[in-house]
């Protein structure tokens, strides 16, 4: 598609609306397309055109001398394509990662009942979800006062996994073409956790949260993951921590030997994530093991003493249905899972949904699919306490952790919230460091791939001086 932007500097939020009603679009500024739009200031009179297959939807609009021009532009485009398209997304113009971090904002501001009428009536957010982002808010604010200026989480990243998912971006490898890398990581990894945890105690920092993610930290043997574990708690002060999270993503990761290995750890909660109940559904997006398989480690892990055990659950997948979708769902609930994370599809670039010969349609009925989750999880007792967004998810729906009481993920608050600074240690990790009086925050980028973070640790281990440079008062 050719997006035009005339004579007016909101050229970013511009394309971001048109990927919200066009997702698989490349989005170019000149040349001939199927569909076109075009929003210009012409001199203090807005319009918005658009046109796709021989129709054409024109918006004008002359806004006040004091108004929010970037909004006041946004909500005219948004019409235009809502009326070209005959979809109205429920996220209105909002197109950020955190709506409820936005939301505290306004709450702050403005009370309850004013942050949300801004985000209906500014944004033109569906009360639906301008509640449901408030309600979030609520519950990450309890968990975002435990954390104080000198907290900090850790995050150690597995980037190996038994398989590539289809839907899958991160920085995850196939065990069996990497098998000859993992020894060495796991070596230079325990070097780097020593020297992470070296810099916190220099700092004098309180470590609130343990993250093992990936990847599938559970793609490592039972050997492997003891040594990293113990690593971390040879070299870190854990007794102000308040979770542990190991992720066991892939059933057909888990073993006893493996399990047992996290409790002798005192590991507290661990992820075993089904994405769907259906075994066609699993062999659409890639993942080489079935439904029962999920069951059964889901068993397991709660006889191994795990009482806090979290599904992840994806809404939109390809072939999946709406029954199908639900009765994922009710078996998640059903099997006493603590936490379930209700993800939305989305078509990252790099996954193989996107690059491969197949082309790939979103699933229509995801909306209805999120709306069942929602009401479902109510219904049985679960809270939302965690949101956020992607670009790209079908309907720019969202992703919400539901949990029942005292089972929220804290590290997953505080990632989203960016609540305080997280160490991350590890092939593809990033340190986010925050600034406790200022909110300023900067980052620490290790090296992307195994083979790069092997072959440059020097590098790696260089780069944890900035944390210091950061916390001396080089963070302004």
């Amino acid at each position: 598609m050719v997006l035009k932007v005339i004579n007016h500097p909101y050229a970013y939020d511009m394309k971001k609306l048109c990927t919200v009603f066009f997702p698989f679009e490349k989005i170019r500024d000149d040349g001939e397309e199927d569909i076109t739009v075009t929003t210009a200031d012409m001199g203090g009179r807005f319009v918005a055109e658009a046109s796709a297959y021989g129709k054409t939807v024109k918006k004008e609009y002359e806004p006040k001398q004091d108004e929010d021009m970037a909004n006041a532009m946004s909500v005219l485009l948004f019409s235009a394509l809502s009326e070209l398209t005959g979809y109205t997304p429920e996220w209105g113009i909002l197109f950020g990662v955190r709506p409820a971090k936005l939301m505290h904002r306004y709450f702050a501001e403005l009370g309850e009942n004013g942050a949300k009428n801004t985000f209906i009536n500014k944004y033109l957010v569906s009360p639906k979800k301008a509640e449901l982002t408030a309600e979030v808010m609520k519950n990450e604010n309890r968990i975002i006062s435990l954390s104080k200026d000198d907290s900090f989480s850790l995050y150690i990243s597995i980037p190996f996994c038994p398989t590539r998912c289809a839907y899958c971006s991160f920085v995850s490898h196939s065990i069996e073409r990497t098998q000859k890398l993992v020894e060495p990581y796991v070596d230079l990894l325990c070097k780097e956790i020593e020297r992470t945890a070296e810099v916190a105690k220099k700092l004098n920092l309180r470590l609130e949260t343990v993250y093992f993610g990936g990847g599938t930290p559970t793609t490592l043997t039972a050997e492997q993951l003891d040594r990293l574990m113990s690593a971390v708690e040879n070299n870190f002060d854990l007794s102000t921590v308040r979770e542990y999270t190991v992720e066991a993503g892939r059933p057909d990761t888990v073993t006893e030997s493996k399990l047992l290995a996290l409790k002798k750890h005192n590991v507290s909660r661990i992820s075993i994530n089904p994405q769907t109940f259906n075994d066609t559904v699993l062999e659409a997006i890639g993942r080489k093991h079935t439904a029962a398989q999920t069951v059964e480690a889901f068993e397991l892990a709660r006889k191994c003493g795990f009482d806090n055990i979290n599904m992840d659950i994806i809404a939109g997948l390809p072939t999946d249905t709406p029954e199908s979708f639900g009765k994922t769902l009710d078996k998640a609930v059903s099997l006493g899972a603590d936490s379930i994370t209700v993800h939305t599809l989305a078509l990252k670039t790099a996954s193989n949904i996107v690059t491969g010969e197949e082309p790939f349609e979103f699933n229509i009925s995801v909306s209805g699919m999120v709306d069942y989750s929602d009401s479902a999880l109510k219904a049985a007792g679960y809270v939302p306490y965690y949101m956020y967004r992607q670009s790209k998810s079908a309907a720019n729906l969202e992703n919400v952790g539901w949990c029942n009481a005292g089972r929220e993920c804290l590290y997953n608050v505080y990632m989203m919230d960016e609540t305080h600074s997280v160490f991350a240690c590890g092939a593809g990790a990033v340190t986010r460091l925050r600034n406790p009086e200022n909110g300023f925050i900067d980052r620490i980028y290790n090296f992307k791939y195994p083979y790069e973070y092997i072959d440059n640790f020097d590098e790696v281990i260089e780069r944890k001086e900035k944390i210091f440079e950061f916390y001396n008062g080089n963070n302004e």
